[in-house]
């Protein structure tokens, strides 16, 4: 599902209105209707309710709401938080016919009205069963400020569920941060498409539960902008096929570099991932000390015992070994989990992606944990690496990559991934709530899946070879990085039903990737 700024919605909305002729006033009756649909839906046995109602066109969204919940018998009391005379267009249409219906109308903010006159009328909000947030939608420039953010900060204080029309106002439609104060609601209707603050936090967790309605906007309306950001909420049409007349060598090799003494078990997690993801054949490239261990734990998967150091992680001695495996059997590589920040495997780490130039790999890897640290450590490296390169930090590890705060990377992480993986060619999964995926044309992928009880250790290492297990299966870096985080998250979510989320670990999630892919396939 595509995903909008403010400015791109209100060009679909323009575009809409001046170029294919839908006037404002049918596309607004439109919305209400949807969002009375909803309101019926979510609270049948609601009576009384209040809607606040500011001047522009959510406002306006709101009047029709009014009007349509009175019609079929509701108590609705509509409070104005902007003066009458401030009202224009389709907005002041509706407010005069809600005042020729003779419907209930108080008008809270106006220079007329002394505070304890507002006071009073907030007493009238509080009483409500239902209260309808239409004040400021993606129409706010610039912080909230008195009186209206004495009556957000009113509504939000008391116990009434609130439904915001579009986006809780006080919201940045666009990066997900409060302007100041901010409506916190149980659920918002947006409309028509989903605005990227939605989708990130805090923006997620003021929206409350999310709910998008079509209001009818034209399908070349909404091409017509070039929409680079998706939320990804099912992806099954990516899911590689398995024909009946198929063997191991089909669905391709993965060979995870990982592991050093002390951290067998990520080695594990993500050598395991790229089977449960459907890899044909999986080999896992250790320190040949850990050989006997994990020949032992991992049954399915083959080893490459290689040169170590001797605090027990892989030498930079074993980089010919590990091309020469790479090139011979196509592999992808999947470089990171577990293997340490020893100089010697730091300087592998920048070998192996080093020979990526001129596709001798053919660019096809994905790096995660240490081995982002290590090219961390020698930002050069990543001039050597190509859009079939997944890169899959965390906050913490991204701040190193970029030598940037995580506070800053934080305030906008659509515009964090997009920025970097198109700077430097590569696909980049910056893990988070929610998980962005941004490939280098700038295409991005906002995930839908995952749940607080995945916040373990291991979690990342089973991404990574479910990453790499999907690309061995010849999907695209970028498809194979989106389709993955989505089948991860999916896999943490149908654990979390059955176990709960504490105490969730990655091999559980691991165990269940197999099922969240057949229930997409399903």
């Amino acid at each position: 599902m595509k995903v909008v700024t403010a400015a791109e919605m209100r060009q679909i909305d323009r575009d809409t209105i001046e170029g294919i002729g839908i006037p404002g006033i049918v596309l607004m009756e439109t919305a209400g209707s949807a969002i009375v649909g909803a309101i019926k839906q979510h609270y049948p046995t609601v009576q009384r309710i209040g809607i606040l109602v500011g001047k522009g066109n959510n406002g306006g969204d709101g009047l029709v709401i009014a009007r349509q919940l009175a019609h079929t018998g509701h108590d609705v009391h509509i409070f104005l938080v902007s003066p009458v005379d401030s009202f224009t267009g389709e907005a002041a249409l509706n407010l005069q016919i809600v005042k020729n219906l003779g419907l209930r109308i108080e008008e809270i903010v106006s220079d007329a009205k002394p505070d304890s006159e507002r006071s009073t009328a907030l007493n009238g909000i509080v009483g409500c069963e239902l209260l309808i947030d239409a004040i400021f939608g993606t129409g706010l420039r610039g912080a909230v400020r008195d009186p209206i953010a004495t009556i957000i900060d009113t509504i939000n204080r008391c116990s009434t569920p609130i439904l915001s029309v579009d986006l809780p106002s006080g919201l940045d439609a666009d990066t997900g941060n409060p302007l100041g104060t901010c409506v916190q609601a149980d659920r918002t209707v947006t409309i028509g498409l989903p605005k990227r603050g939605l989708l990130v936090y805090p923006g997620a967790e003021l929206a409350g539960k999310l709910e998008v309605v079509d209001i009818g906007f034209p399908e070349q309306v909404v091409d017509a902008q070039n929409i680079k950001v998706h939320w990804t909420t099912a992806a099954a049409e990516w899911i590689p096929q398995r024909p009946s007349a198929s063997h191991k060598g089909t669905y391709g090799r993965v060979l995870v570099v990982a592991g050093s003494t002390g951290m067998t078990g990520a080695a594990a997690l993500a050598s395991e991932a790229a089977l449960r993801a459907g890899a044909g054949l999986v080999t896992l490239a250790i320190p040949k000390s850990l050989n006997p261990i994990l020949e032992v734990l991992l049954p399915e998967v083959m080893t490459l015992p290689l040169s170590e150091t001797e605090a027990g992680s892989l030498s930079v001695a074993a980089a010919a070994a590990i091309l020469e495996f790479a090139e011979k059997t196509k592999s992808v590589l999947a470089i990171g989990p577990g293997i340490s920040q020893h100089p010697d495997t730091v300087a592998l780490v920048h070998q192996l992606a080093r020979e990526n130039q001129g596709h001798k790999l053919g660019g096809r890897m994905v790096i995660d944990a240490d081995g982002l640290n290590a090219i961390a450590q020698n930002r050069e490296i990543m001039s050597f690496l190509d859009r079939e390169t997944v890169l899959t930090p965390h906050p913490g590890e991204m701040a190193r990559l970029t030598n940037t705060s995580v506070s800053i990377l934080e305030e906008d992480r659509i515009r964090t991934a997009q920025t970097y993986a198109s700077e430097h060619g590569v696909t980049l999964v910056f893990k988070g709530a929610p998980t962005v995926i941004s490939a280098a044309n700038g295409d991005v992928w906002i995930n839908s899946t995952g749940n607080p009880g995945m916040g373990t250790g291991g979690m990342g290492d089973v991404l990574t070879g479910i990453i790499a297990g999907l690309m061995a299966q010849g999907l695209s870096g970028e498809r194979a990085a989106a389709l993955a985080v989505y089948i991860h998250g999916l896999a943490g979510d149908t654990v979390s039903e059955r176990l709960g989320m504490h105490g969730l670990i990655a091999s559980d999630v691991l165990k269940a990737v197999p099922e969240a892919i057949s229930s997409l396939i399903q």
